[in-house]
């Protein structure tokens, strides 16, 4: 009896023996013993299978680091490196299928609909961070940006994912670097910075008459 897992084993051995997708549903059911109901019940295509691979991913990933005991003790930014690490090393397993995935994607990237999931519940991930690092004061609470902070990441997740199968160094440390800093740069552009303070100034003075009783008058 076929099973989610069942296929998606099924559907990684095909592609990459053969360097492509299958032609058909029918052609796929039949090469695995399986009725084209049996498929049906479980993916709409073979989008679909990908899609549920590259959530599988970072649900895992997720679900493996807030298991560690310093979890709660970190902060954003060291949650957001512990995602990035554990998330990089989870995809050493299946380098040759996520190869094979991220090469067949459209340039530039526009968020194929195999990504949608991975994308959806990543942001779901990095907005609980982000909300925590601004309750904490780790981050600065932006009018206008810190929506935007989850689609910083995003960009990140794509970028050294992109770095990581064209990446040939020992152990793949060169990757390691780009995680560490990619994710830092991103985390100090969060954080409060001078220009915040000389916004929060000048809103300061506006509010309360300071330019207009300045000492030049």
């Amino acid at each position: 009896m076929a099973t989610i897992e069942s296929i998606q084993k099924a559907y990684i051995d095909f592609v990459l023996t053969e360097g492509e997708q299958p032609k058909s549903v029918y052609i796929f059911a039949k090469k695995n013993k399986m009725s084209e109901e049996e498929f049906y019940r479980f993916f709409s295509s073979f989008d679909a299978i990908e899609g549920n691979i590259w959530t599988a991913f970072v649900l895992k990933t997720i679900a493996e680091i807030k298991t560690q005991e310093v979890w709660n003790q970190y902060t954003s930014r060291e949650k957001a490196l512990s995602f990035f690490y554990s998330f990089f090393e989870l995809l050493k397993s299946s380098r040759s299928f996520v190869v094979y995935s991220m090469k067949k994607q459209p340039k530039p990237f526009n968020t194929p609909q195999i990504f949608i999931g991975i994308k959806d519940v990543f942001e779901n991930f990095c907005n609980g961070l982000i909300v925590e690092g601004i309750e904490s004061n780790e981050l600065s609470d932006r009018k206008y940006f810190t929506n935007r902070y989850k689609d910083a990441l995003w960009v990140q997740l794509v970028f050294i994912l992109n770095f990581w199968i064209n990446d040939n160094s020992a152990g793949f440390e060169k990757t390691d670097e780009a995680i560490e800093k990619g994710i830092n740069v991103t985390f100090d552009l969060f954080q409060r910075s001078p220009i915040d303070n000389l916004f929060e100034y000048g809103k300061f003075l506006a509010k309360n008459g300071g330019i207009k009783s300045g000492v030049w008058q």
